[in-house]
């Protein structure tokens, strides 16, 4: 029988705030649906994981990229919002880049716990979301992306990273 856990990617307070650094303005919009989405997860006992970006002050992502210094380790900008904060038996995972396997203790923590599907929600779609959809895959998950619950910098972008998705790796998008 299939396990399947919840993450929740990046809802931190440096992507959803107004005026925040790397400001995802349409993060404020999902809330309500990724607070169902815990919630039923809680219920049936499924994992809920948080997978968040934590940077040091000089993380290369910043130069290289050309993002705003966001997210930085021990910082409120890195912290979960208060909307989403997590509870006792939520796990969270810190990541230093867009990929949520990539030198982080995700890997592991599925395998612990017996995973082998995943439920993607949170920002960007098409940056965090999309890359930990494509390395859920290669890993074998069976991933699973509502749509009222991820959010991009742009609609079109999001509509593109949902096709990709679906279309390229067999994400099933509801």
């Amino acid at each position: 029988m299939a396990k399947e856990a919840l993450l929740i990617v990046d809802m931190l307070n440096d992507f959803v705030r107004e005026g925040a650094p790397l400001e995802v303005p349409e993060t404020r919009k999902i809330i309500p649906a990724i607070k169902e989405e815990i919630g039923e997860a809680r219920r049936a006992g499924r994992p809920v994981i948080y997978v968040c970006d934590a940077h040091a002050p000089d993380d290369k992502e910043f130069s290289r990229f050309g993002w705003p210094a966001h997210a930085v380790r021990n910082t409120e900008g890195a912290q979960v919002i208060e909307e989403l904060k997590p509870q006792p038996g939520d796990i969270i995972v810190e990541k230093t880049s867009y990929s949520g396997f990539h030198n982080t203790r995700l890997g592991d923590v599925l395998k612990d716990l017996g995973v082998d599907s995943l439920r993607l929600t949170g920002c960007v779609t098409h940056i965090c979301i999309m890359f930990i959809a494509f390395e859920a895959v290669l890993r074998d998950y069976d991933v699973t992306v509502p749509e009222d619950a991820v959010a991009a910098l742009g609609r079109e972008d999001h509509v593109a990273a949902l096709r990709i998705m679906e279309n390229v790796l067999g994400v099933k998008i509801i």
